[in-house]
């Protein structure tokens, strides 16, 4: 994110989605492996061909080997693609922008101008609320309502928001071109400390 700052932008905060959404594919790695070897016991002891005589012994090499393949299909198929899913998506407030970017292969880059925000409202469900996270939706002029979801510490990252909503330098000061010169050790941002941690 460094390398894509503009001239005299500094990076306030750096964040993951809340993990909450992680829960099912956590509890799908532990069962899957568990009902596998479960499975796969109760062939070996040779339950599987007293419940279907067509499966005789020869078989049990091959089913406890299907066994072994369908936890691993739920590992790769079910919890990897939700793993890679929450640790390739990243929210970024920097000190004239709210971005949040996701995907490895497919990127796609979401961009809030603090400049043009006109309102800024937290939603947050009563699952959401336990974990202290919530939907940040951004009201910017033309383009309509941009909305992160699933904001850690939903609380403190709309105030660090507000703080440099409200640390913008004023329009006349900005020279032309866009950006605005600071005398040195004063620029309006110092990089924050102890806001939500990287994950």
């Amino acid at each position: 994110m460094r390398k894509d700052l503009f001239p005299g932008e500094q990076v306030i905060v750096s964040t993951r989605p809340q993990p909450r959404k992680l829960a099912g594919a956590m509890v799908a790695f532990i069962l899957s492996p568990a009902i596998a070897a479960y499975c796969s016991a109760w062939v070996i002891r040779g339950e599987a061909g007293r419940a279907f005589p067509a499966l005789s012994g020869r078989w049990t090499p091959w089913l406890v080997m299907g066994c072994v393949l369908a936890a691993a299909s739920v590992w790769l198929g079910f919890c990897l693609p939700r793993l890679l899913r929450w640790h390739s998506t990243r929210y970024t407030l920097t000190s004239r922008r709210l971005v949040a970017r996701s995907g490895m292969w497919k990127r796609r880059d979401q961009q809030a101008h603090l400049a043009s925000v006109r309102n800024l409202t937290v939603h947050e469900s009563v699952l959401q609320r336990l974990f202290r996270s919530g939907n940040i939706s951004l009201e910017i002029g033309y383009q309509g309502v941009v909305t992160f979801p699933d904001v850690p510490e939903v609380a403190r990252f709309r105030d660090f928001i507000l703080d440099a909503i409200g640390d913008l330098p004023d329009e006349h000061d900005a020279q032309p071109g866009g950006t605005t010169d600071y005398p040195a050790g004063a620029l309006p941002w110092d990089k924050r400390e102890g806001g939500p941690d990287e994950r």
